[in-house]
């Protein structure tokens, strides 16, 4: 099932450039200036820092639109064929969650091959480390997916959730550093749920920032949406 969703997945045009292209896009745009590629950022340089943090978006876009599929199945009915096959609905949230970390990957992997190739510089352990963090805590949004996906209408789900995405990345401090937020957004940026997730993927290349707060941030926002996801799919079902 899994192999047939991704296939499936990947046949979307709109799905494979908002997820793979358009987070590399904005990399060379934005993160491969002589500027951003002379000026240090931890142990490697800004172009690195900002390599990392477009590939947590590319991340948060792939989980997000993995997840959310299931209001297409929705509305198709499809949900309701699946209850007459011995298929379990644990499995089903199961395939979602893995098929949406699966995008994840190839996105972060995406992202990384090309900063490879345009300048950004990182520590041996960091390309490594930074990858690997910005796909796993990335399940946070897997979750916000699968919460969107049986909260929202099948037509415009994507449409309201790019944007949404793209303000929390701003707000999280994704786009730009918390600390040239001012202290009030500052603030606020702490509590969204990108926060987390930018401070634990760059750790290892800026060594700085309050990983236990971050951590703290992912593991409460990941519990909320997936609770929540449990709780819009047992009211949904319950009508089957």
């Amino acid at each position: 099932m899994i192999k047939l969703e991704l296939r499936r997945m990947m046949r979307n045009r709109r799905t494979v450039i908002f997820t793979l292209v358009m987070p590399a896009a904005f990399f060379l745009l934005f993160g491969t200036n002589s500027a951003s590629k002379t000026e240090a950022a931890g142990g490697g340089n800004v172009t690195g820092y900002i390599l990392v943090s477009m590939a947590v978006y590319g991340a948060m876009l792939a989980t997000t639109s993995g997840g959310a599929m299931v209001s297409i199945e929705r509305a198709a009915g499809w949900s309701r064929q699946l209850r007459l096959t011995p298929l379990k609905p644990v499995a089903y949230i199961a395939v979602k969650l893995v098929l949406a970390m699966i995008i994840g990957l190839v996105s972060v992997a995406v992202a990384f091959a090309v900063g490879s190739v345009s300048g950004a510089k990182l520590p041996a352990h960091a390309w490594i480390w930074c990858g690997l963090l910005a796909w796993v805590c990335a399940l946070v949004f897997a979750a916000f997916g699968l919460f969107m996906g049986y909260l929202l209408p099948s037509e415009n789900v994507m449409q309201i959730l790019g944007p949404v995405l793209a303000v929390l990345s701003f707000a999280g401090g994704l786009f730009v550093p918390v600390d040239n937020l001012g202290h009030t957004f500052a603030t606020i940026a702490k509590f969204t749920p990108v926060y987390g997730v930018g401070e634990i993927a760059r750790y290892p290349l800026v060594q700085d920032g309050n990983l236990w707060l971050a951590t703290l941030n992912v593991v409460v926002w990941t519990t909320l949406f997936a609770l929540g996801a449990m709780w819009r799919f047992r009211r949904d079902t319950a009508r089957v």
